[in-house]
């Protein structure tokens, strides 16, 4: 169902995609949007590791959610910083792509929880989260990739 990977020196073991979605902070969400036109757009995530699921948070409607509502595939693309090898100028950039379908998550609780472990990667200020989430949670809408193929590659930029 899935493409197989041309380059497959290049690829990223199944550990080392898990590290590079729980470390970075941001990826670019992508689903069908209007028209049949591909709508992608610069997204905070969280890796949860112990459901497999990558999760995101919203406002209640938009774009996005519309889309999401069409059409339940998605694809999700995080990269990091890169460096540099010794004598190069090129950029070694190591990049990972999830493929898979968005659920809601109704449960407000599991939303709340959802949100703070989110709000974590940015800080651990704990009474502004607890601050945000109890003057945003009510307006928050979270939702979940689940995946249904991850891979990863590291890529020159020569």
């Amino acid at each position: 169902m899935f493409r197989e990977m041309l380059r497959k020196k290049q690829a990223l073991s199944q550990e080392e995609c898990i590290a590079i979605l729980k470390r970075e902070l941001r990826g670019v969400l992508s689903v069908l949007g209007d028209d049949g036109y591909p709508y992608g757009m610069p997204i905070n995530h969280y890796y949860n590791e112990r459901d497999g699921k990558l999760y995101f948070h919203s406002g209640m409607k938009g774009h996005k959610v519309d889309a999401i509502r069409r059409c339940d595939k998605a694809s999700f693309c995080v990269y990091d910083e890169g460096y540099l090898k010794e004598g190069e100028w090129a950029l070694n950039i190591k990049s990972v792509v999830v493929f898979g379908r968005i659920e809601f998550v109704e449960d407000r609780e599991t939303v709340y929880r959802i949100a703070e472990e989110l709000s974590r990667k940015f800080t651990d200020d704990d009474a502004y989260i607890a601050h945000e989430i109890e003057s945003a949670g009510p307006r928050t809408l979270m939702f979940a990739l689940v995946p249904e193929h991850i891979t990863g590659k590291l890529v020159n930029e020569a």
